[in-house]
């Protein structure tokens, strides 16, 4: 008896959006007055140039006003559902589909709680089909893109033909806490706004543009630093803290080539056979980490560290940002293998081999 082996799924395309404002370190600081040297030189040493952020509104004498949980979620959906829905029109502009062609359709976000989620929101908002097969994937951080990711190629893998697409959409503004605490400014000198979306499809004939088709994933949690990254409920502020251990990035460097090695296993490719490196933007001390362990060197990281500049740290899509600079460079050629890997709570790393 033969059995049937699922075709493999490959991604078409990818699109990404941010909102319209974007600012400079140095912005960020003024705009809070910001003058305890300690946390300027957080902000001044992160390796990032701009971000794209909703920082909060200006009170009557021309300060930014601290925003409650109730309008920081707000923000959360707000945004979310205006990014993600312009990331997903324009993945679908990208590879020449309708609306209508979307069979499944994953959100993930970790910046605010929603019910029902992003999934139910964009169908709506888009008037996608209401047939349409939806996941959220809420809370698990930046590691995140890549657990949808393993879900929304299962049902392609499992639905040949038929068009699967992931939206990361992550408000990180509307996380953010302003208390004057060196705990604070790691978080608010680190992440940015912005969403990615991917499309997927199998068993159909490859189409001429370039994308990578996803061989197999494998997961590592380092059960020993589960707190390393968590939201915290702070009852001075009234609203949820994001907290990140200092010890996140060599934990992260210390296990990453374990989860490697697990992922190349009966492959027959060894790391030196890896040609695209597309790693999680997460901070300048985790990508020197990884490098460092994996033995990787900037220019395998290259996209990485100018979307890191760019954008900062856009939690579960960054790692796409990263994929769509790739795909620009026209570098991968057909055959080639790459590596996505992504980190955040638990901790986690996930990742996942591709051919181009």
């Amino acid at each position: 008896m033969t059995t049937a082996v699922s075709p493999q799924p490959r991604i078409l395309g990818v699109g990404t959006a941010t909102p319209p404002h974007s600012y400079s370190q140095q912005d960020v600081l003024d705009a809070f007055g910001i003058e305890d040297e300690k946390i300027i030189s957080v902000f001044q040493n992160s390796a990032i140039e701009r971000r794209f952020l909703n920082l909060p509104p200006v009170d009557g004498y021309g300060r930014r006003r601290m925003e409650t949980q109730g309008e920081l979620l707000a923000k959360h959906a707000r945004w979310g559902v205006d990014m993600g829905s312009r990331a997903l029109l324009t993945c679908l502009d990208d590879i020449g589909a309708k609306r209508a062609d979307i069979g499944y359709l994953a959100c993930v976000t970790t910046t605010g709680f929603l019910t029902p989620g992003f999934s139910a929101k964009l169908i709506r908002e888009l008037g996608l089909t209401p047939h349409t097969r939806r996941l959220d994937v809420v809370g698990m951080g930046c590691n995140a893109g890549l657990n949808g990711l393993t879900a929304t190629a299962d049902w392609a893998a499992a639905n040949p033909g038929r068009l699967a697409m992931m939206v990361c959409s992550e408000s990180c503004s509307a996380a953010y806490v302003f208390d004057g605490t060196m705990r604070t400014a790691v978080v608010n000198s680190l992440f940015g706004d912005g969403a990615a979306a991917v499309a997927m499809v199998a068993g159909e004939p490859e189409r001429p543009q370039p994308g990578a088709t996803v061989l197999k994933f494998a997961s590592y949690m380092i059960a020993d630093a589960i707190d390393a990254m968590r939201y915290d409920w702070d009852d001075e502020a009234g609203k949820f803290s994001f907290f990140l251990d200092r010890e996140v990035p060599y934990a992260v460097g210390a296990h990453a080539e374990i989860v490697i090695d697990r992922l190349l296993e009966g492959t027959g490719l060894r790391r030196s056979d890896i040609a695209h490196w597309i790693v999680h933007s997460g901070g300048k001390k985790v990508i020197d980490s990884v490098n460092v362990n994996l033995g990787l060197t900037r220019h395998d990281v290259r996209h990485t560290i100018s979307v890191l500049r760019d954008y900062g740290n856009l939690s579960s899509g960054s790692f796409l940002f990263s994929y769509q600079r790739l795909l620009e460079e026209g570098v991968a050629r057909r055959g080639e293998h790459g590596i996505f890997m992504t980190m955040g709570p638990g901790s986690q790393i996930e990742t996942a081999l591709v051919r181009y």
